[in-house]
């Protein structure tokens, strides 16, 4: 049987997948392309926005106007909280929350054989153990992603996740050195190590730390680069800092959410820092990580965000000055301490909020990339694109090179030469 896949939402939603598709592949289905005619179609919902939401409804049902006989199977942080409706849509004949999705394929032959709807959502309790998925490659890419915790634990006020995810959870310190090793071994050079609160691996493990972890990765043989896919602020702690500052592999780049640039905003959301502890970790990682390039989530129009809010957010985030801000307008999920708040924002106050972080973005992107001009960086190749090998550097920018195909995935030193309104171009050094 044919088996096609669509993922929305996070790095996390990702990972799982890639699992799932090792899992099918392991038991003789063939993966096929989401767009193609296929038998089976899994979908990997979200819905830490309405428009996470709507789009995997949207996505739900598009398979059946491919073919009506299709069996569409629906996973993740969507089917989590609204199982039945879900279920209740043309053609979904299984549901799966946000565990025991390993058990997928297992679930597909047993709807094949009793034509019953399934819907295997369970509640999520507090002392919920690891899903253990795990992957050996991450196919058409040349990072691969790497799951080392689930859940969490900080009920930000404005968050569906802790519902839909449970409480931390962390995979056990020897399965993720065996999975890096795996991955390592098929290829990819470059890890992102993600999670629903990353930095909070090991809240739950004994003797065992974030900062332990990523020593222990450090040693592996063959691993170019370790990437934080995002990180809290207060778990930036001074051992974590100086393990960044010592090592050859953990990038200069890191995600940090700020969310809100406003200490009464702040409050509200339940985040724990103000913005002047928040600064004063920015400043300690500067000193301590060379030419360190820091992006982060910021949320518009959180209720209650008055005209005077918003300037001291931008004002705050010059002051930080980020390399790129991930631009979010706030999304009332039903559940949550937020969306039964007063002064919800209009709409269009948000959607103007939302256009000038864009803009001061873009500036800020720009002239990061600019004062790297002239500069040597590493860079991994990724693709061919518009005639020009394409990768990241460390710090994260997208460098176009005229070079061979045959470097892609390898580690490569270029200097960048250009930056303009096509994109920043480098090339290569000795």
């Amino acid at each position: 049987m044919k088996v096609a896949f669509n993922t929305l939402g996070c790095k996390v939603n990702s990972y799982e997948t890639e699992a799932l598709i090792e899992k099918f592949e392991q038991a003789n289905y063939q993966i096929v392309d989401f767009n193609k005619t296929s038998d089976v179609y899994v979908i990997n919902s979200c819905m830490v926005t309405n428009t996470g939401e709507r789009k995997s409804k949207k996505i739900i049902k598009r398979p059946i106007k491919n073919n009506p006989n299709a069996i569409v199977i629906v996973m993740g942080c969507l089917t989590q909280l609204k199982a039945d409706e879900i279920l209740n849509i043309d053609g979904v004949k299984i549901v799966v929350g946000t565990k025991n999705r390993g058990r997928i394929v297992e679930y597909l032959e047993e709807y094949l054989k009793n034509k019953q709807k399934l819907n295997k959502v369970t509640k999520l309790e507090n002392n919920e153990s690891y899903d253990n998925l795990f992957i050996s490659d991450f196919k058409g890419h040349t990072r691969a992603f790497l799951k080392i915790q689930d859940g969490c634990n900080n009920f930000c006020s404005y968050c569906i996740i802790p519902y839909t995810r449970g409480r931390i959870r962390s995979k056990a310190p020897e399965k993720v050195i065996l999975e890096a090793k795996k991955l390592v071994d098929s290829g990819h050079i470059e890890i992102v190590l993600t999670g629903i609160h990353t930095g909070g691996y090991g809240e739950d493990l004994n003797d065992y730390s974030f900062a332990r972890l990523l020593e222990d990765l450090d040693k592996i043989e063959g691993l170019k680069r370790i990437r934080i896919s995002s990180i809290e602020i207060t778990e930036l702690t001074d051992e974590v800092i100086s393990i960044i500052r010592k090592s050859n592999k953990i990038v200069n780049h890191i995600h940090i959410p700020l969310q809100g640039g406003n200490d009464r905003i702040l409050k509200s959301m339940n985040r724990k820092y103000t913005t002047k502890e928040y600064l004063d970790i920015i400043n300690k990682l500067r000193d301590n990580i060379e030419d360190l390039a820091v992006t982060t989530d910021i949320i518009v129009g959180f209720p209650g965000e008055t005209d005077k809010d918003f300037e001291e957010a931008l004002e705050f985030i010059k002051k930080v000055d980020f390399q790129e801000l991930h631009v979010f307008p706030f999304s009332s999920r039903a559940g949550t301490v937020a969306a039964k708040m007063k002064n919800q924002v209009n709409g269009v106050i948000k959607k103007e909020r939302v256009h000038k972080l864009l803009d001061l973005s873009e500036k800020l992107k720009t002239n990061h990339i600019k004062n790297q001009v002239g500069k040597i960086h590493r860079l991994i190749p990724e693709q061919i694109k518009d005639g020009y090998l394409q990768g990241h550097t460390r710090d994260y920018i997208l460098v176009k090179v005229k070079e061979d195909a045959s470097l892609i995935g390898k580690e490569i030193h270029i200097k960048i030469t250009e930056f303009n309104d096509t994109g920043c171009f480098g090339e290569m050094v000795d």
